[in-house]
């Protein structure tokens, strides 16, 4: 079975974007800018909060592809590619989440 990847979802947003077609949710979402695709992430976040409380797998497992396809696009409005992400999380394996959450700046 071949692997998608969120490298190649990215890139179909990305192309998808920029392509100008009124039908396409991905080139309205990046028309409407940041506070629209925020918003929507945010939704799906707290949707797929709800369907894994409810112990809900399927729609578990729905909310969780809405939840990284909106937040692929609020990465690509706000210019910063997956790999600067997958960079970062590379970045914490070498130490404990206790230690690495300590590390933060108080804010």
């Amino acid at each position: 079975m071949a692997q998608f990847s969120l490298a190649e979802l990215e890139t179909i947003i990305d192309q998808r974007a920029h392509s100008g077609d009124p039908e396409s949710w991905t080139a309205k979402l990046f028309a409407k800018g940041m506070d629209k695709a925020a918003q929507k992430l945010g939704e799906e976040a707290v949707e797929t909060v709800i369907a894994a409380i409810r112990g809900d797998r399927q729609a578990l497992v729905s909310e969780s592809a809405d939840l990284l396809y909106h937040w692929l696009v609020v990465l690509g409005i706000a210019g910063i590619p997956l790999d600067d992400v997958l960079k970062e999380l590379e970045g914490r394996t070498g130490r404990s989440g206790v230690a690495e959450k300590a590390s933060r700046p108080k804010g």
